[in-house]
């Protein structure tokens, strides 16, 4: 990975706070870095499509069922908000459709969707470690958040606000970083 031989950050808490309110962590910038970027850093073991939750809008995801991030691996998804005309288009020339878990759908795109698709700036960026982690690597690794708040007995959020950073902590499955 030529951003882990350059020395720019790369691991889940290397995150940096640059102008405008932006983060920089594994070397990308949610807000300004493309799917094309996101694949270039956690590599070709990806599947891009829209996915559209029943009564949800939907939206654009780039899903890495083996992605590294230092000498960390996981999975990655990262997502992309489009305005509901654009979602419409994508669904509409959908080269095949999917049902995933429920009534959940992947729409799979037309090639030449796809290649617009990758030069679309994502907003969210989505690592679930595949070692576990523990309230003390968190508080270790990532500091004091400005926050916690327990959801149920088993899941409890560390929110980082100035980093825009939500760490699920879930007691009984796998950790999720957002």
């Amino acid at each position: 990975n030529a951003a882990e031989q350059s020395g720019e950050p790369v691991l889940p808490w290397q995150i940096a706070v640059l102008d405008e309110g932006y983060v920089r962590v594994f070397n990308l910038i949610p807000g300004r870095s493309t799917l094309q970027q996101a694949i270039q850093h956690f590599g070709l073991d990806y599947e891009i499509a829209v996915v559209s939750p029943p009564q949800a809008r939907g939206s654009l995801e780039a899903f890495f069922e083996t992605a590294n991030a230092g000498y960390i691996t996981g999975k990655a998804l990262v997502k992309v908000d489009l305005a509901d005309d654009k979602l419409n288009q994508l669904r509409d020339r959908a080269v095949k459709v999917e049902f995933m878990e429920s009534a959940t759908r992947k729409y799979t795109l037309h090639p030449d969707d796809l290649a617009w698709a990758l030069q679309q700036p994502f907003q969210v960026i989505a690592f679930i470690p595949s070692a576990d982690l523990n309230e003390q690597v968190i508080l270790e690794r990532f500091g004091t958040p400005a926050e916690r708040i327990r959801s149920t007995d088993k899941i409890e959020h560390f929110l980082y606000p100035q980093h825009g950073l939500d760490i699920t902590l879930d007691a009984q499955g796998k950790e999720l970083l957002q």
